[in-house]
């Protein structure tokens, strides 16, 4: 029984072994922010998602908008929990009328882990999506019109 619990306590040490950001030359750290901005980035590149974040959220954000020099922020509908090795995410969708949301949530999950693990070096250990609204083409009509009034 020795014998296996040393073998076993062997691979954990293998598994152990550092990743790319820490050498014998010292550690890269990646702040929760930068991991926030790449998943909200990659999110949105996914075809099917019509924004981030719940209600408030985007009521926050369209109202940042319309200040002059403000801009949304890329991170809005987006947790991160990032350690030295991994980080997990959570996402706050909106999706487009329509779109089948399984398969939406799969691209994004896919999209999400990718673009976070190539370009931080961090695993993703999961990647949590949920649909808070879908969407309607009307509602932007409703908001195209003119004003009636000058």
């Amino acid at each position: 029984m020795t014998e296996s619990s040393g073998t076993a306590s062997s691979s954990a040490v293998a598994t152990a072994a550092p990743s790319g950001l820490q050498s014998s030359q010292g550690t890269t750290t990646i702040a929760q922010d930068v991991v926030q901005k790449i998943a909200g980035l990659a999110a949105r590149e996914v075809s099917g998602v019509y924004a981030l974040g719940g209600g408030a959220a985007r009521t926050l954000g369209a109202l940042r908008e319309r200040i002059p020099g403000a801009s949304q922020s890329i991170g809005q509908g987006v947790s991160v929990e990032v350690g030295e090795r991994q980080a997990a995410v959570d996402l706050d969708l909106v999706t487009e009328y329509g779109a089948p949301i399984a398969d939406v949530a799969r691209s994004v999950r896919r999209n999400v882990i990718s673009s976070v693990e190539g370009m931080t070096g961090l695993q993703v250990t999961e990647v949590n999506i949920s649909v808070n609204d879908i969407h309607l083409p009307t509602e932007d009509e409703g908001q195209q019109e003119p004003a009636r009034v000058r």
